[in-house]
């Protein structure tokens, strides 16, 4: 009787070892991180609540964490989320589209346009540029003598807020 209640205890002494054993080297939910391919619902808002983006009445937003594609502070909102997760985020926009800068606003003089373009404010333009590249300006002012384009980014200077929810991680 003693020998089997000295076998029986040794192989509950030995499941008990192998049960914390096994918790102890499990992880918990899959966390993204760079690398992954990613999908994400986000809605974008300005600081007054005007919403400039959604991907609620679309597919979610699919990407790779790391490669750059994204603004940088929206890439490094989504690292270290899980499957399910939601989180609201404010980016600076230094971590966005940088800050509003006035170098890129241009006055032209009307002369140096095509004859047969009629700019008005918010009209988008391609611009070439001396090194043989178009960039695409928004016209901000309007003269007879001249128009006023901005080659900033809409987004540039503003800081953003994104509610975002974690889908999918492959």
């Amino acid at each position: 009787m003693v020998k089997k209640t000295c076998v029986v205890l040794l192989g509950i002494l030995l499941l008990g070892t192998g049960l914390v054993l096994g918790c102890a080297g499990e992880e918990g939910p899959a966390q993204a991180k760079d690398g992954d391919t990613v999908k994400v619902q986000y809605t974008g808002t300005l600081d007054d609540g005007t919403v400039f983006d959604t991907s609620v009445e679309r597919e979610p937003l699919e990407f790779t964490l790391g490669e750059g594609m994204l603004i940088p502070g929206f890439e490094e909102a989504v690292k270290g989320m899980q499957v399910g997760q939601s989180k609201t985020v404010t980016i600076p926009a230094e971590e966005a589209y940088g800050p509003h800068r006035d170098d890129l606003v241009l006055v032209i003089e009307r002369n140096q346009l095509p004859e047969n373009l009629d700019p008005e404010v918010g009209q988008q333009l391609q611009m070439q540029q001396t090194n043989s590249g178009t960039m695409v300006v928004i016209v901000t002012d309007v003269s007879e003598t001249t128009i006023t384009v901005d080659a900033n980014h809409p987004l540039a200077g503003k800081d953003l807020t994104f509610e975002i929810k974690l889908v999918e991680i492959k």
